[in-house]
This record gives C-alpha cells, structure tokens and sequence, in this order.
C-alpha cells in the first residue's frame, strides 16, 4: 500500500537540513521526490556526519541517508543552458517545486518564478531561505544557531546567571522544516486547485520567531504585557513533590510533580501512611516543613533503582515519570521496538543501516521508509522520462550537464 501523498510529484531544490527534511516528510508518504543535485559534489549534508567508522564518505553520510529517504536523485550543472532546460522540463511534470538557493540565485540563472509558471502553471514554488527573499537581512549568512538567534528563542535557554545555552546540533532547522512542510503541501493543494502558480516565500526566522518553541509565546506575551512567558530564570515549584532531573543507580530520571499526585507519590516511595496525614497534606506548598523528609524518601526509593525499574514503577501508580534515555536507550527501546518504529534499509555503500521510521501511523496509506538514492543514481530514469535515451544520458554526462 503506498502513501498519502501518492500520485504527488515534488521537484526537490534544496540542499542542507530545513529543506530535505520538508520533502523527506513528504517521500515518506508516497510522494515521488526528484532530488537535485550538483554534480561531482552533490548535497552538503553528504559532507555532514556521522559516518560508519568516523570515515568521511559521500554516500555514508548519516545526515544525508536520513534526510533523503525514499527520493530519487538525479545530477544538474544549471550553470549550463541544458541543465536549465532539463530543470524546466521536470518541473512541467511536478505539482510542486521547493528551493532553498540564495535568494537571487534562481533569478541569475534565468529561473524566476514565472518561467516555472510557464513550464507547469498549476505547481507551487516554496522558496526557504535563512531570513525570506525580501527586507535588509536578505542576504545575511546564518547556520541554525544564528537562526534561533535571531528568532529570540535563544535568549531563553539555559542558567541566567550565564550566556545563553544552544540546544543540540541542528534543533532549529529541523523544527523549521517541521513547520515548512504543511504549509508546502497547503500551496501544493491550492495551486492544483486554482490551477495556478502558488508562490511562497518561507523565511526560516519567522518561522522559528512564530513557532510554539517559546518565541512565538513570548512574543504575544510581550505585546500583550511587557513580560516574557519563558525566561532565564532559576525557580523551584513551591512545592514538595519532587521535579526535573535526578540521578539513579544508572542513569538519570525525569519527573513532574503537582500537589493532586501526592496519594501517588506515597505509595510509589512506600509511605502510604502519609497519604491521611494532616501535618502532611497541609504542608504541601511548605517546603521548610516537610520538604526535607519528603526529598529523603524520594531519594531512598529512587537511588538503588535502574531509570527503567523506576519509570515502571511510578508509572504503574500513574505518577509521571521517565527514564532520560540515551540515544543507545532509545534504540534498545522495547515499546518502540514492538511498535516497529526503526526500520533497516539495505544500502548499495553501506549495507543494511538502521533509521527511524515513520512517526505517523496510516491505517489505508501507511508509506513506507526506503533507502537514500546515490549521487546521480536516476539520471538515466528520470531524464529518459522526458525523452533521453542512455547514449544521450551519458553525452550530458559526458559535457558536465548532469
């Protein structure tokens, strides 16, 4: 059974994180994602690790066979005329092209969005760049820390007594491809509607500055009333139960607490008895009171236990806790293992690898996760659509178009 968006062609442009993630999104769900690629070099991310061995290799790169699942790639020189008649010509038969050059780029090449209009007038054009294809920050550099820079999400992270803390690698072009996608498939859906060019212009900022990530939060907070909904701040819940990150016997946890889960926390650390003790339940907003002894039980039933044996055990009372897995955690997970979520693919370099699969779960069109395709791996396929034969593949080949 194939994918929801199964019978959808999507031109794929864009190179780096944000975008190949939009349209690994979108290949995921059946749709026909044709990737291109410079030749020789291909996408940066083919450049990005981690690689098997920690040997660098342009088909091994971890980054690259995750972010391109399932497309097909193919190879362009759109310095050269015939590239950018090839270009032209595979865009005659997509519903949606997405592009993430400089803005300006495609415009020097002789490519403005009108003449993808002319070559396919019911397709949408989404256009990512780092700050959009307009204002005075147009062309500013940025990488994804700068980017969360300048959305205001980073002033919010970490101690206030110290600078800004960045979250892991990547994290904000991730999100950003995240919030692109839908928006991309709403375009794609209202060009094939109106039977007419849909242009978008995604600025990579304003959709990190808009996102729940705390700067849109923020930023209605501050129009509003001066004052921000998320700071920098040190602050401890006035209350006893215990919350946030704490050391087990191999490991960490993380919990959270509200004073209606007290029953539950007494029975987890086994001091039912408190459960009907007044001096105890008045004092739950006291932590000078009971605090201490509270923490005591707490840590005397949390120290001894595995972070496995002590989610299952406050979990089993319905008191929200979990185990703060590893990456090396979550693979060995068995509830994501029985639900299938890490699926093996089989590469041409480098064998069966391990990814994860698919976070939605269709019950008619559940998609599929396939492999990465190589550098150039569908030049003789996809251009042969368009008419080329082998012999005429291999003579672009030959004259640097592909």
């Amino acid at each position: 059974m194939g994918g929801p968006l199964e019978g959808w062609r999507i031109l794929d442009l864009t190179q780096g994180i944000a975008g190949p993630y939009v349209t690994k999104l979108c290949s995921d769900y059946g749709a026909d994602v044709i990737k291109v690629e410079r030749p020789g070099a291909g996408d940066v991310s083919r450049r990005i690790g981690p690689f098997p061995g920690d040997d660098p290799h342009a088909e091994k790169s971890g980054m690259f066979l995750t972010l391109n699942t399932g497309k097909r790639g193919v190879t362009l020189n759109l310095s050269t005329r015939t590239g950018r008649e090839l270009l032209l010509g595979l865009a005659a038969r997509c519903d949606l092209i997405i592009e993430s050059y400089r803005p300006g780029t495609l415009e020097r090449l002789g490519l403005p969005p009108e003449r993808f209009a002319e070559a396919s007038p019911a397709a949408a054009l989404v256009r990512i760049s780092n700050f959009g294809q307009t204002g005075p920050q147009r062309d500013f550099e940025a990488d994804d820390l700068i980017e969360y820079a300048a959305a205001g999400t980073l002033q919010v992270t970490g101690d206030p007594d110290r600078e800004p803390v960045a979250l892991g690698l990547f994290t904000p072009l991730f999100l950003a491809g995240a919030i692109c996608a839908p928006h991309a498939l709403g375009a794609m859906r209202a060009a094939h509607r109106d039977k007419q060019q849909e242009v978008v212009d995604f600025s990579i900022q304003e959709g990190l500055a808009g996102s729940m990530d705390r700067s849109g939060p923020n930023l209605v907070a501050y129009q509003y009333t001066g004052t921000l909904m998320t700071e920098r701040r040190n602050i401890r819940p006035n209350v006893v139960l215990p919350a946030g990150v704490y050391r087990c016997a191999d490991g960490y946890i993380q919990v959270s607490t509200h004073v209606t889960w007290f029953s539950r926390f007494c029975r987890v650390v086994g001091r039912p008895e408190w459960i009907g003790d007044e001096r105890m339940t008045r004092n739950l907003n006291n932590p000078d009171e009971i605090g201490a002894e509270v923490e005591a039980a707490f840590l005397n039933w949390l120290r001894p236990l595995t972070k496995q044996q002590a989610m299952e055990e406050a979990q089993a009372q319905g008191w929200p806790l979990s185990a703060l897995n590893t990456p090396a955690d979550v693979l060995r997970d068995p509830h994501m293992r029985e639900r299938g979520f890490f699926v093996t693919v089989d590469h041409p370099e480098t064998g069966p690898i391990e990814l994860p699969g698919l976070a939605m779960r269709f019950s008619g069109t559940p998609g599929e996760l396939r492999r990465a395709p190589l550098l150039g791996e569908h030049n003789v396929e996809v251009f042969g659509e368009l008419g080329c034969t082998p012999p005429e593949v291999a003579a672009l080949r030959a004259q640097n178009v592909i």
